[in-house]
């Protein structure tokens, strides 16, 4: 079952990601951007239960839960940047 979560939080953090690329305005891409954050966040969440569960060991989760902690922080970045973008739209004259 937690497998199978992964699974499907894992590929749909690709799935929103293709889709904020394809965003025909910043804020359907902020929108789509930001999903994928949220899916990415849930797919470390299910590496830590199987690490925690000792389903896996936790020495083969590690790289997965480093790579994941390394596109949260891309992604984090990317939705700061384009935040203060949109802000910064919002108050020119």
């Amino acid at each position: 079952m937690l497998g199978n979560q992964l699974i499907r939080s894992g590929t749909s953090v690709g799935a929103h990601y293709r889709e904020a690329q394809r965003a025909r305005s910043a804020s359907e891409f902020l929108s789509k951007i930001t999903v994928a954050h949220q899916e990415l966040d849930e797919t470390d969440y299910w590496l830590e239960l199987l690490a925690e569960s000792g389903l896996m060991p936790c020495e083969r989760l590690a790289p997965l839960r480093q790579e994941t902690q390394e596109l949260l922080a891309i992604i984090t970045t990317i939705i700061r940047k384009r935040k203060r973008t949109a802000a910064d739209a919002e108050d020119s004259p």
